[in-house]
């Protein structure tokens, strides 16, 4: 019981402190939420412009899911969990929707223009992993 009450205050306190400073706070993910993972794997010789994508692709694929729409995530890799290891992914963005059939009724009159806007910041061809948030 005590442990639990020092993980709520400091958990309470953070997010206080966080918003105190006019940080955002991170949302909550929470179970049966559907995630899209679009991964560019890492290949010598292939190319990624991470600014296009963080202000104009992604930004863009977000504003076509409307309110479905939980959060979107980017992430930029950095490294192997290997050391001395090619690098598995040059980035991953992701996508967190409420309904999987409103994420594809959105995306799929869309494909081409989203499509044809890879050549703008890649010449990869990403891999996509859609899941469901278990925990």
């Amino acid at each position: 019981m005590t442990f639990k009450l020092i993980v709520t205050f400091v958990l309470l306190t953070t997010g206080f402190a966080a918003l105190s400073q006019g940080k955002p706070t991170t949302a909550v993910v929470e179970k049966g939420i559907i995630k899209v993972a679009i991964m560019y794997p890492y290949a010598e010789g292939k190319t990624f412009n991470m600014e296009y994508y963080e202000t104009r692709h992604m930004p863009m694929v977000a504003g076509f899911l409307g309110p479905n729409l939980v959060k979107y995530t980017i992430e930029k890799g950095l490294a192997n969990g290997v050391p001395n290891q090619p690098l598995p992914f040059m980035a991953i963005g992701t996508f967190y929707v409420q309904s999987l059939s409103d994420y594809q009724a959105a995306i799929g009159p869309k494909r081409d223009s989203i499509r044809a806007d890879f050549s703008n910041y890649t010449n990869i061809s990403p891999v996509i992993f859609v899941s469901e948030v278990v925990k």
